[in-house]
């Protein structure tokens, strides 16, 4: 996370920001502290880029076409804005004195090739001042939340909520995307011998998706039906449980079971244990050994 200082707007009294990229989609989580009143042009106007305000308290904020002109749609509670490469857009704030937003910013060439994915061209090519999306919003704050997780999983978690959201957002209907039920008896199991090949390391849903020739969006939703989990979760839950195998029947440290399983140190290990668990690590062994 970056604490920037330097040519802040100026109503902006401190600012952070965070970036993580997955394939064809850079993300920048910035919140921001404000006094007053002010304007600023947004990043990115040469590229397209969707922005959305995960976090919004003492006054408004919204988006402008031009800086004197107010934002032709009302200001609702969530929102979100597209805008296409090339367009410029401005950031307005009044009384304003908390904003977190995330911004999503797309090379459509690039995430087009990874998802395997057609898109609506009047859907990337025109703007959307200011909407309202439950779904888009939940799923960009859950990646938000993912941007500093060094977790192996993170990639496979954050290359899904990817493909959730632009296939809601912009994709050409695709009749392969559309088709229901889960994967074939031979599908599921290349890719469940893949994961387990590469345990515990990262690994990318487009690899797997590429593996039985599918979407990465059909893979997902036809994985979840076939296994109960998403993708990610799955491999998370392959992990816990090589955990409880190794605190069961090894003297391993627990750091040395976290390094074994993918974690980047006890802490993490221990977090995640406990919630998917319901104990820590040292209780269950404990209580396996009595």
């Amino acid at each position: 996370m970056d604490n920037l200082s330097p040519s802040l707007p100026d109503n902006v009294i401190g600012m952070t920001r965070s970036r993580r990229a997955w394939k064809g989609v850079e993300l920048e989580v910035t919140g921001y502290r404000c006094e007053g009143e002010g304007i600023h042009l947004l990043p990115h106007r040469d590229r397209a880029r969707l922005t959305v305000v995960l976090e919004e308290s003492g006054g408004i904020c919204e988006p402008l076409f031009r800086p004197n002109e107010p934002c032709p749609a009302g200001h609702i509670p969530r929102h979100i804005h597209f805008a296409p490469a090339g367009l410029e857009m401005w950031g307005y704030s009044k009384s304003v004195r908390h904003v977190v937003d995330a911004a999503l910013v797309f090379d459509f060439a690039m995430l087009g090739e990874h998802l395997a994915m057609r898109f609506d061209t009047d859907k990337i090519n025109f703007p959307q001042p200011r909407f309202s999306n439950d779904r888009i919003w939940h799923l960009t704050r859950l990646l938000s939340e993912a941007v500093n997780n060094p977790d192996p999983s993170m990639q496979l978690y954050g290359d899904g909520i990817v493909a959730a959201i632009t296939s809601q957002l912009f994709a050409a209907p695709q009749l392969a995307d559309l088709k229901p039920g889960g994967l074939a008896p031979w599908q599921l199991r290349r890719a469940i011998e893949y994961m387990e090949e590469r345990f515990p390391y990262r690994i990318e849903l487009a690899t797997l998706s590429g593996l039985i020739n599918l979407s990465q969006a059909h893979f997902s939703r036809a994985f979840k039906i076939s296994t109960g989990m998403a993708p990610y979760q799955w491999q998370l839950d392959v992990r816990i449980r090589r955990a409880q195998s190794m605190l069961a029947n090894s003297g391993a440290s627990l750091g040395e079971v976290a390094h074994a399983t993918g974690f980047a140190d006890t802490v993490h290990f221990g977090r995640t244990f406990r919630k998917l668990v319901g104990v820590s690590p040292g209780v269950w062994r404990s209580d396996c050994r009595r």
